[in-house]
């Protein structure tokens, strides 16, 4: 596998040196267990010892996971560990569930991201040493530990939020793995739920540090009434999806590496849907020590990432709810925009009963694809060209429900969206940034940008001139934009910008 170097694998296991906590996995020759590097358990000697860059190939190789370090509570920072784009990208439709239907195969990943199917397994097994479909089935049994570890869902409950096809294939697995039946694992026994809406509480682990003040800041100046609320160390939300309709409390984990999810669905197999969609807004798999060494070569770049390390690029909740309001923002401020956005949620989003959410401020959700496809947007007070672009949008996002996942490269991701009336190279620049999470993506001709890349008072650059600068911050070319735009909202003349 590569990259990892045993002997400096051993050293960061013996010191129990949390900077390599989710980078590798060590598996215990003697015992058949694999651990993470910070786990208390005495370590074993070098010669027992081998190690894995994920715990899909420790599972893979007939390893099972250690309960006290639980792996399944380790920073996810898979897709940036590797070289390969294909695998990152991979990765994030696996993390969708895209291998969880039942029609679902690896032919299928392959095919969405533009390589043969037996190309996309050489490359799992030369960045993660899996398969996908080891990968796949690595994450649901890790997700559903988690659930059986921190909630007090039923186990026929766990066995359908964590994407197995039956309550026995869910024993079954377990049984294999680790030699006991699930309810076993289950440490303390918490009393049921009792209400009718089930509500579940997760951790959910990044790697330090994590700036919370940035991103509350982003998601406060953004938040649309009757669908999000952001307090003091708070945000929630509503949501809808195929399963059902929901809300999600999230805030800072005191103490902890993580951030705490509480997470109320109408039906529990929501829940992994949900969840990446957390992960992806809060931005939590960045590598953040990565991204810092690369950009901090910048001497623009250099001060802003001293200032602010544990700074993250938030992510869109949704892909079509983000390209809409990317849309929506074209040529005016994000008050502008917010003001859109919350008229076509008041005029065209959906109804929801405060059962459901828990909290009588959040009442409405995001009008759905189907729903804008066939509404009269006239009247909204926008041009209407944009009204067009947004029905347009609208009725492609129908048409291919994976309009809004990663394809072969950023640029397919761009020409994909620019191909839509109305859609520019800024507009789809910003969608593939927050909404595909393509971390090169870069929207050179944003104004906030060029205003923020102006040096000791020089002249502005143009767009061409910022892109050419921008060649050196790739592949993280979407974390630098962001720190120019936390750089420009900080600065009272630009702080009305959409970005």
């Amino acid at each position: 596998m590569d990259g990892l170097d045993p002997t400096a694998c051993y050293r960061a296991l013996t010191t129990r040196d949390s900077r390599f906590d989710g980078r590798f996995f060590t598996a215990v020759k003697t015992t058949r267990i694999y651990c993470r590097p910070i786990c208390p358990a005495r370590a074993p000697r070098f010669e027992n010892c081998t190690f894995y860059p994920s715990a899909a190939a420790a599972q893979e190789a007939g390893f099972r996971p250690c309960l006290r370090c639980r792996p399944e509570a380790s920073p996810s920072l898979a897709p940036w560990r590797g070289t390969s784009a294909t695998v990152s990208r991979a990765l994030a439709l696996i993390a969708d569930g895209l291998l969880d239907a039942d029609e679902a195969s690896v032919e299928v990943l392959a095919d969405r991201l533009g390589v043969g199917d037996r190309q996309l397994r050489r490359l799992f097994q030369q960045h993660l040493g899996a398969s996908p479909v080891a990968v796949a089935q690595t994450r649901r049994v890790l997700f559903a530990r988690q659930l059986i570890h921190e909630t007090s869902l039923s186990m026929a409950e766990v066995a359908l939020a964590s994407g197995f096809g039956s309550v026995r294939r869910f024993n079954a697995v377990f049984r294999s793995l680790y030699g006991r039946p699930p309810g076993v694992l289950r440490r303390t026994r918490a009393a049921p739920a009792t209400s009718a809406v089930p509500e579940v509480t997760l951790l959910i682990p990044y790697r330090p540090p994590y700036d919370w003040a940035a991103m509350e800041a982003w998601l406060s100046a953004r938040a649309l009434t009757g669908m999000e609320h952001v307090e003091p160390g708070r945000y929630l939300r509503t949501f809808t999806n195929a399963w059902g309709r929901g809300a999600v409390e999230v805030s800072p984990a005191p103490g902890l590496d993580a951030l705490r999810a509480t997470l109320r669905v109408s039906d529990v197999r929501m829940l992994p849907a949900v969840v990446a969609q957390v992960r992806r807004v809060f931005d939590v798999g960045a590598d953040v020590e990565a991204i810092r060494a690369h950009l901090s070569t910048d001497a623009l770049l250099a001060p802003l990432l001293a200032a602010r390390p544990g700074l993250r690029a938030p992510g869109g909740w949704d892909g079509f709810e983000l390209a809409v309001r990317a849309i929506l923002g074209q040529q005016v401020s994000t008050t502008a925009a917010r003001q859109l956005g919350q008229r076509l949620l008041a005029t065209h989003g959906e109804d929801l009963d405060p059962a459901i959410t828990g909290d009588v401020r959040l009442q409405r959700a995001f009008p759905r694809p189907e729903v804008l496809a066939s509404a009269d947007l006239t009247g909204m007070g926008m041009p209407a060209a944009r009204a067009r672009a947004l029905s347009q949008l609208a009725a492609a996002a129908v048409a291919d429900p994976s309009l809004f996942q990663p394809g072969p490269s950023l640029s397919d991701t761009v020409a994909r969206f620019t191909r839509l009336p109305g859609i520019g190279e800024w507009t789809a620049q910003y969608i593939a940034l927050r909404a595909v999470r393509e971390t090169d993506a870069f929207p050179a001709s944003d104004v906030a940008l060029l205003r923020a890349a102006t040096e000791g008072g020089g002249p502005r650059p143009t767009p061409e001139a910022l892109l050419r600068r921008a060649e050196a911050w790739s592949p993280w070319r979407a974390y630098a934009a962001q720190h120019l735009w936390t750089l420009a909202a900080l600065t009272p003349s630009h702080r009305n910008t959409h970005a």
